[in-house]
């Protein structure tokens, strides 16, 4: 689980990336499901704007999930997306 977190973390912000700044300093956020982390390997890197902090130009999923989900897509849809890139990705889990 750290090495995957190492791993995320050092990509940096998924969200900054889409909006074309590769490379920004992330955090670790982890993905809820009712109310609870649903593990440390459901994570994705965001910077602190996009995490936490935010405004209305720059959604953070704290607060503002729906506009930052919106804007960027889902916590899977991003998380399946990072998987891909790191060679890690398991359809099954992401089946409909």
């Amino acid at each position: 689980e750290r090495e995957w977190m190492d791993r995320v973390r050092a990509l940096g912000c998924v969200a900054c990336e889409k909006d074309g700044n590769p490379e920004v300093l992330a955090e670790i956020h982890h993905i809820v499901s009712g109310n609870r982390r649903i593990g440390h390997l459901f994570t994705l890197p965001l910077c602190p704007n996009h995490h936490r902090l935010g405004s209305i130009k720059m959604p953070a999923i704290h607060p503002w999930r729906a506009r930052f989900e919106a804007k960027y897509g889902t916590q899977l849809e991003l998380l399946a997306a990072l998987k891909k890139r790191l060679g890690v990705f398991d359809e099954a889990r992401y089946e409909a």
